[in-house]
């Protein structure tokens, strides 16, 4: 990579990394009102109409190749560097959440009941700052980089839509590595980055579970089949299973989050109805649960002489860090940021992303970045999803500067 590489390391200068940064504070403001334009008009799912022409606007004037999505409202930018050389992605999805916003932001959203809750307004300014970083450095860039601009990351499969589509292979080639990174509007101080090899983020999967009994008078239950407390033992029955069928190292969690069953107190219902999310953090286990957890409905309801119907959803797969880029993001963070900017999670965090599904085709390495705002405790400050989430336009400069660094460093290597 002409005019980056450091000949006597084979990485990226360190004065790259310093007129990154210093550009990357410089456009600040720039990056920061496309931020707030975007918390201004969120959008749920696919279809985002307004935040693509938001987008296309900003990447206006950059010199990439710019299409968009047929199936789904994202944007594909192409950049290409002066010089031939490998492919990288970076990704910043786009979608918001149904959350009233009680925020208090003076940006906050104008569509009732819609809310970027979750940061997604930061990773798509803070791509589009990133595109900017790179396009200015574009002479001395031997390669291509891929920004994938994602709708539904929420529950949508997003990401796996837009690899149908052909995002991994948008520059002419398989891109070699793919970075993405996500706002932690708590846990996290502003400008600290957090990562750790292997997996850094679950699987999640929904189970609906309908126990079928027979209806009666609630007086006479043994005239009748009482769907309500085989449901409870049910609930207990699969506590039981995730400490006993599974590995205390490779925990499974299942939550049951809804409870349905009965219209009052002296009628006993035909049916009861559970609603379950389960987490797992590798492969392995991800693959046997639906087994395990039928055979466990199934089986108690058949103990009571019911029967049980499970549906089992697959959700988003494991997110899991190929090592090499995790080492790669552990030394272009503090050399670009100070030593006291990186942390290596001790263990992973019980989220889900479908950004996992990119990690499943090209190796890569995903992120998170501390957006927790000036005078709050990170400990304490409201969670990503919360109506009350708040995030530091301060991770706009943290963000973007991480991004194009770590696209400069893996194209620095050929």
């Amino acid at each position: 990579m002409t005019g980056t590489l450091d000949p006597t390391t084979g990485q990226v200068a360190d004065d790259v990394l310093a007129s990154l940064l210093a550009d990357a504070r410089a456009q600040r403001d720039v990056v920061v009102a496309l931020r707030h334009a975007l918390h201004r008009s969120p959008e749920i799912g696919l279809a985002l109409p307004a935040t693509q022409r938001l987008v296309l606007d900003a990447l206006d004037g950059l010199g990439l190749e710019v299409t968009t999505g047929s199936g789904l409202t994202s944007v594909v930018g192409v950049l290409r560097g002066a010089h031939p050389g490998p492919a990288v992605l970076l990704r910043g999805d786009m979608d918001a959440l149904p959350v009233a916003e009680e925020s208090g932001e003076p940006s906050a959203s104008e569509n009732p009941g819609v809310m970027h809750a979750c940061g997604h307004d930061l990773h798509t300014a803070g791509l589009v700052g990133a595109a900017r970083l790179l396009a200015a450095r574009r002479d001395r860039l031997a390669g291509s980089v891929v920004l994938m601009f994602q709708p539904g990351e929420e529950g949508d499969h997003g990401a796996r839509l837009m690899i149908e589509e052909g995002v991994l292979d948008a520059a002419g080639d398989r891109v070699v590595a793919a970075y993405a990174l996500h706002v932690m509007s708590s846990l996290l101080p502003t400008g600290v980055v957090m990562s750790r090899p292997g997996t850094i983020l679950a699987a999640a999967d929904t189970v609906h579970v309908t126990v079928h009994g027979r209806g009666g008078h609630g007086s006479m239950p043994h005239l009748a089949a009482d769907p309500v407390p085989v449901a409870a033992e049910i609930v207990l029955a699969l506590q039981a299973m995730v400490t006993r069928q599974f590995d205390v190292f490779d925990p499974v969690v299942v939550t049951v989050g809804h409870i349905l069953g009965g219209t009052t107190d002296n009628v006993i219902a035909p049916t009861a109805r559970l609603e379950a999310t389960v987490r797992t953090f590798s492969e392995a286990a991800h693959a046997v649960v639906p087994e395990r957890l039928t055979r466990v409905c199934e089986g108690v309801a058949a103990a009571h002489g019911l029967t049980a119907t499970v549906d089992y959803e697959r959700g988003y797969p494991v997110t899991v860090n190929t090592p090499d880029e995790v080492q790669r993001a552990a030394r272009v963070v503090p050399a670009l940021l100070g030593a006291d900017a990186w942390h290596e999670a001790a263990q992973p965090l019980p989220g889900a992303e479908d950004f996992s599904y990119v990690l499943e085709q090209v190796p890569g390495v995903f992120v998170a970045v501390g957006a927790t705002p000036v005078g709050e405790d990170p400990r304490t400050a409201a969670y990503n999803h919360s109506a009350h989430a708040r995030f530091a336009d301060d991770a706009l400069v943290t963000g973007p500067a991480v991004l194009a660094a770590l696209a400069l460093d893996r194209l620095a290597q050929g």
